[in-house]
């Protein structure tokens, strides 16, 4: 398994993400969603895996302040890859594989 968790250190559900690798003792790579984000061909991925509307927190300021609700489809995608903190956390991948969210359901059937 080749995990990836792109959290936010503000974000509870990424520190219970996690615990939830360390406690079973799997090895993951920790991205913070803030100062990194997603590249373009990660989030391609992501989105194929789980779909736009999941990856996007339209509770978060952001959303509001870059009139997200407001614009083209692609133009949001634009947006979204300039702007991480408009992704909800955390997004958890495996491959071409991926969770948003907390879900250990999810991740216990890739072990």
């Amino acid at each position: 398994m080749n995990i990836q968790i792109f959290g936010s250190s503000k974000s509870f559900d990424s520190k219970k993400a996690e615990r939830w690798f360390k406690e079973r003792r799997i090895k993951y790579q920790y991205i913070d969603l803030k100062s990194k984000g997603l590249s373009p061909g990660e989030y391609r991925s992501v989105k194929a895996a789980v779909g736009y509307d999941a990856l996007v927190n339209k509770d978060c300021r952001a959303y509001e302040e870059l009139y997200m609700a407001y614009i083209t489809p692609q133009a949001a995608e634009e947006k979204l890859l300039e702007y991480p903190e408009l992704f909800n956390a955390p997004i958890v991948r495996n491959g071409k594989q991926a969770t948003v969210g907390y879900c250990p359901d999810v991740w216990a059937k890739w072990e």
